[in-house]
């Protein structure tokens, strides 16, 4: 299937006719085409969207709202398609892009259509100078979405949809190896009743079409989620030109474990925890701390849970692992698994490769425990983004929080402990943006969300996002 630009309420192809393979990641083979976009359709695109902004701007906060909420029931109306949509492009089980993604994706919309009403501005009285102060947030104009492959709709969503809501009009790109299910958002968008311009969907790759956006200097903010090394690319162009910018990049996530935790509740959540969406999350909790008193044991029987997860073809209901977004990802991962044992690591559970039956030729790899006993090594150092964890022990407090903040990021934790002492030294301790205690994953929309360090810069979410996308603008009146 060929995917097209989405840029003034129509679909178009790229101005150059350049296209880009879309892979299958559950059987290797090119199923599609997606356009190789470059600066001009980058910059069609700003056209319509800055011709869009002032009437849309100027769009009652009802109507915004009613056509945000439309596409949330839009997309709950066609969750099946966009489900498939997603599991067939990012390779997913249907059941996770059934469940979490698509209705997620919906949420988004809901929440930031609900949330709008809301958002209020501030006054101030000067008391005794007959003065009063107040505060307008104003939409910024047009704005650039970027967002990653291993959360499609969910996270392309969690930007435009703020963005939207507040008044701007958006110029989006998402990633050139899952564009399917933003692809179909045009087609809900129409159905809405979304004025055209408004919204503008732009594919291609990072180094051309992303960067035709971050350079663009009319696009006045950048959110962006994805690698730290991007981000990092991302805001040396876009600094000095003084954009807005927020970042949520990358994460190498503890999860610390003491031996007075609900011991069940916990080796199930850290299971998941560790390989959910292919541990493909930027939450996954990647580096397991466990108190030494409880160690052996939940090393046993966190690897008899692991063995029994099924690695097969995301369409399959029984599979709880699907496969891996692309052959060059599946190879960076592999990498990380090889050099475990010249690092003094020690594979407890899988690290190969898997070939499923009618699909040999898909990117499956085993989830995968390593011991390591130190800290330092590249495996706990270094964002690897697949279905790897490492897990080690500890045996005072100081040296689990030691361990858990001796990392260059500081995106999540989660800490499972029923002393409460514990947990608020911990929450209060831990160098991270996030922290859930005896849970994991456990989103309130209205929460801020990202992350320290290498993490990223700034916070989505709730009323952080609408401030992102608005400008405040003091006045003040002398009466």
């Amino acid at each position: 299937m060929n995917i097209k630009n989405y840029i003034n309420g129509k679909f178009e192809n790229p101005i150059h006719g350049d296209y880009i393979d879309n892979y299958d990641p559950s059987v290797g083979e090119v199923y599609g085409q997606i356009p190789n976009s470059t600066n001009e359709d980058v910059e069609k695109a700003y056209e319509f969207a800055s011709k869009a902004f002032p009437k849309w701007s100027n769009t009652t906060l009802e109507k915004r709202s009613r056509i945000l909420i439309k596409i949330s029931d839009l997309l709950e109306e066609n969750l099946v398609r966009f489900a498939k949509a997603e599991s067939i492009d990012n390779g997913k089980p249907l059941n996770l892009a059934k469940q979490i993604d698509i209705p997620r994706a919906a949420s988004n919309f809901r929440f930031f259509g609900n949330a709008i009403s809301q958002f209020s501005s501030e006054s101030h009285e000067s008391v005794g100078l007959n003065a009063v102060n107040f505060t307008l947030r104003q939409p910024i104009g047009v704005v650039g979405c970027i967002s990653p492959w291993n959360l499609p709709l969910y996270l392309f969503t969690w930007k435009i949809a703020p963005a939207i809501a507040a008044g701007n009009c958006v110029v989006a790109k998402p990633s050139e190896v899952t564009p399917m299910t933003a692809f179909l958002l045009g087609e809900i968008c129409n159905e809405a009743g979304l004025p055209k311009g408004v919204l503008n969907i732009v594919h291609g790759l990072g180094t051309t079409t992303g960067q035709a956006i971050i350079e663009h200097p009319n696009i006045k903010a950048i959110s962006f989620t994805g690698g730290t090394k991007t981000g990092a690319h991302i805001a040396r162009v876009a600094a000095p030109m003084f954009k807005k910018l927020s970042l949520e990049l990358g994460g190498k996530n503890p999860n610390i474990i003491f031996a007075d935790c609900v011991y069940e509740k916990m080796l199930a959540t850290t299971v998941r925890s560790s390989f959910a969406n292919q541990g493909q999350i930027c939450l996954c909790g990647s580096r397991i701390f466990v108190e030494e008193k409880i160690y052996e044991k939940f090393k046993k029987d966190f690897i008899k849970k692991v063995s029994e997860l099924k690695v097969g073809h995301p369409e399959k209901s029984d599979t709880d692992i699907g496969a891996l977004v692309s052959a060059a990802h599946l190879e960076k991962v592999k990498s990380y698994i090889d050099i475990a044992e010249s690092e003094g690591g020690k594979i407890l559970f899988g690290g190969n490769k898997v070939e499923v039956s009618g699909s040999e030729n898909g990117y499956y790899l085993q989830p995968t425990i390593i011991e390591v006993s130190d800290n330092q090594c590249k495996l706990n150092q270094e964002e690897i983004f697949g279905p790897v964890v490492t897990i080690m022990s500890f045996k005072t407090d100081e040296e689990g929080l030691s361990l858990a903040n001796e990392v260059k990021y500081g995106l999540s934790a989660t800490l499972w402990t029923n002393n409460l002492n514990r947990t608020m030294q911990f929450s209060k301790l831990l160098q991270t943006g996030i922290v859930w205690v005896n849970t994991w994953m456990l989103r309130d929309l209205r929460t801020p969300f990202g992350g320290v360090k290498e993490s990223g810069v700034g916070r989505e979410g709730g009323f952080e996002a609408l401030r992102f996308f608005t400008e405040p603008k003091n006045i003040c009146i002398k009466y």
